[in-house]
């Protein structure tokens, strides 16, 4: 897993936030400037228990535009990373630069699945609730938002679109778990748990015993909760078609059934959806990259900003 580093004094931040036109308060939460448009801000979260992050990239006008609202990108890392992983792994923050729009990047804990704990976080109020809250607040958020994420954030993009329909005018899924409930994937996520040191059923319990708090989470199960909203989904199929390089091949194979019945539940309930399954490909950066840039028109339409 990836980590930040730390120590750059408070009168560093503060002249450098002051430069760049971002507020920085010290207190209930702290912003920490990164450069003229990227903050990383800790928030004081119930949902959570603790103090927990969220990057940010402002718009280029946003110090000299003081009365201006802007649409929200939130963008959902994966599993075994963290919220920097966008801004590490792509140039989103160039690629945003003159459009206005807030890219929000909110931490979802070791897992990178944003949902709430059976035993412990809740990570879906944490980045539905109190996220959005936060930048309503501080940050000039309008109500327009759309949501992406690769893997288990991938999962969360879809999840948190059909569980809380309208909030999200757009989602999309890069190599996302999207049947939770498929053969052989409540396992996966049991190891994606067990990886980071956690107890498997923490997560929604015991996938047989709790089948409905399973469901519940259950993108597939909720896809009624999605008309409506724009759908991108892309997977690939991993091993079948792949280069030999096994392990990111063989974990996008894992998924591409899940993928599949996800999207056939779509169709057989009449909800478009635009899909690029592809032959081969890895669950790596290397193609999430390119699924981000093939499904920005239709985020960009979402966000109600130049594509």
């Amino acid at each position: 897993m990836h980590r930040r580093t730390t120590g750059v004094s408070r009168r560093t931040v503060t002249k450098a936030a002051a430069g760049a036109g971002l507020a920085v308060l010290f207190g209930g939460r702290t912003a920490a400037a990164l450069g003229s448009r990227t903050v990383d801000v800790s928030v004081s979260s119930a949902a959570l228990g603790r103090s927990a992050p969220v990057r940010l990239i402002l718009p280029s006008g946003f110090g000299s535009q003081p009365s201006r609202t802007y649409p929200v990108l939130y963008l959902l890392h994966g599993a075994h990373d963290d919220y920097t992983s966008w801004t590490r792994e792509t140039d989103i923050e160039a690629f945003t630069e003159g459009r206005d729009l807030i890219v929000a990047m909110p931490d979802a804990g070791p897992t990178g699945i944003p949902t709430a704990w059976r035993g412990g976080p809740d990570y879906e109020t944490f980045q539905l609730k109190e996220v959005p809250a936060l930048l309503a607040r501080d940050y000039r958020a309008s109500g327009v938002r759309v949501v992406a994420g690769v893997s288990t954030g991938g999962y969360g993009a879809m999840a948190h679109a059909a569980r809380h329909p309208g909030m999200f005018t757009a989602a999309a899924s890069y190599s996302g778990i999207l049947d939770t409930m498929a053969p052989g994937v409540p396992t996966l996520m049991d190891a994606i748990v067990a990886r980071e040191n956690l107890v498997p059923t923490s997560l929604w319990g015991n996938p047989f015993l709790n089948l409905l708090t399973w469901r519940d989470f259950n993108p597939r199960s909720r896809a009624a909760g999605l008309r409506g909203t724009a759908l991108y989904v892309s997977s690939g199929s991993g091993l079948a078609g792949g280069t030999g390089d096994w392990l990111p091949e063989a974990l996008e194979s894992a998924l591409w059934p899940s993928a599949h019945a996800f999207t056939d539940t779509l169709a057989l309930q009449r909800i478009p959806v635009t899909t690029h399954f592809y032959a081969g490909g890895g669950h790596n950066w290397a193609y999430w990259k390119q699924e981000f840039t093939a499904s920005w028109p239709m985020l960009a339409r979402g966000l109600g900003v130049p594509q």
